[in-house]
């Protein structure tokens, strides 16, 4: 019986096999965007939301210490995630670019706290932002849903570096 090939290089820690491999497992897509204080919007595509707790109802989410956005979200007290929807991958593109206003000709309304929501969603989280933890080179943003809600559409996802249609 012959071993089963490692799971990763041994000899040191290989960064891009490790990237390629985390690529194997599909992930939804979602944009989180929040209103600023002094009225300014700040949004990015991100793809590692998850689930913490039904009781109560917690969510995460992770951005890059180096996102150009990152002292947009330090500011925010509120956020939405958004979940996207199978014709939404454009939207995805233009929320992952940074230096442009992502904003602009992008359909949205208003929460009643004022929080941006996409229009064409799947899914949407109002959240009161709980709290945030520094790990490597990410923080993970905890958040309080306050309000949610979904329409069956089919889900956006990306897998193996490219957007695929989720059912």
């Amino acid at each position: 019986m012959q071993a089963p090939p490692p799971c990763a290089p041994t000899a040191e820690f290989d960064r891009q096999y490790f990237r390629q491999a985390l690529s194997q497992f599909a992930t939804g897509v979602t944009i989180v965007t929040a209103a600023l204080p002094g009225g300014r919007l700040a949004g990015v595509t991100i793809n590692s939301f998850n689930a913490v707790s039904l009781d109560p109802p917690l969510v995460l989410w992770s951005l890059a210490h180096a996102a150009s956005c990152m002292a947009d979200f330090e500011l925010a007290d509120a956020y939405v995630v958004n979940v996207l929807a199978e014709g939404q991958a454009a939207l995805a593109q233009r929320f992952a670019r940074p230096g442009e206003d992502r904003f602009a000709q992008v359909g949205f309304t208003r929460s009643a706290s004022g929080q941006p929501l996409l229009d064409g969603t799947v899914a949407c989280f109002e959240c009161r932002a709980r709290s945030r933890y520094p790990e490597g080179d990410h923080a993970i943003f905890v958040g309080m849903v306050e309000r949610c809600q979904f329409h069956p559409h089919r889900s956006l996802g990306f897998h193996r570096g490219r957007f695929i249609a989720l059912s």
